[in-house]
């Protein structure tokens, strides 16, 4: 198995860097684009536990934007030709708390999709 084929590992950078204008810009459509669109679309966050694309985009229609945030570290890595991971870390305006973002995306014939979300924010451990 080819681990970050360079021309795959291009394509998720460029879907995981749309996806993120997308979420910084409240644009519910092409977030809706960048997620697989089925029942089997899981994304947990911050404060929600969400099953199914439906869930995923009830919650994005009521959530008014995501909170402002920057980026930090990005690891992204492709394994063979269709699937990736995506983990990142980031920081929500005003605040140097760390967030935290995991990814899992698949190649489908219409291009790389997420078909799995994580989201938290570091606390304590104890």
């Amino acid at each position: 198995m080819t681990i970050n084929d360079p021309l795959l590992l291009a394509e998720v950078e460029a879907a995981f860097a749309a996806y993120e204008r997308a979420l910084m810009a409240d644009d519910i459509p092409a977030m809706d684009a960048l997620f697989h669109d089925a029942p089997t679309t899981n994304r947990f966050g911050v404060g929600e536990v969400l099953y199914g694309i439906d869930a995923i985009r009830e919650f994005r229609k009521g959530r008014g934007g995501s909170p402002q945030r920057r980026l930090g570290r990005v690891a992204i890595t492709v394994y063979g030709d269709g699937f990736a991971t995506a983990d990142a870390e980031f920081f929500r305006e005003g605040s140097e708390r760390r967030g935290r973002q995991s990814q899992a995306w698949v190649k489908f014939a219409d291009g790389w999709k997420v078909v799995s979300a994580h989201v938290s924010l570091e606390g304590n451990s104890h």
